[in-house]
């Protein structure tokens, strides 16, 4: 079995999703299930073509975190 990271984001009428692990490896959708759909078809046909050419399939090297940023005070300060 092979792991890859995708990333999803909404554009102004559609998504895209890519894998930084598989360059060139993209795909569009009109919703979030059908993205989610159209990559995981993409990612199984890159992979595919590449052990039919008898290349090496990369290691997922890619991971994701979220960053949690407090919210600022409502208070302001004034430098004197």
């Amino acid at each position: 079995m092979y792991r890859f990271l995708v990333v999803i984001e909404k554009a102004s009428n559609n998504y895209s999703a890519y894998s930084p692990d598989l360059p060139g490896c993209v795909a569009t959708g009109s919703t979030k299930a059908e993205v989610e759909k159209n990559i995981y078809e993409a990612i199984e046909m890159h992979v595919q073509g590449l052990l039919d050419d008898n290349l090496p399939i990369p290691e997922s090297e890619s991971f994701a975190e979220y960053v949690a940023i407090a919210e600022k005070s409502s208070t302001r300060f004034e430098v004197m």
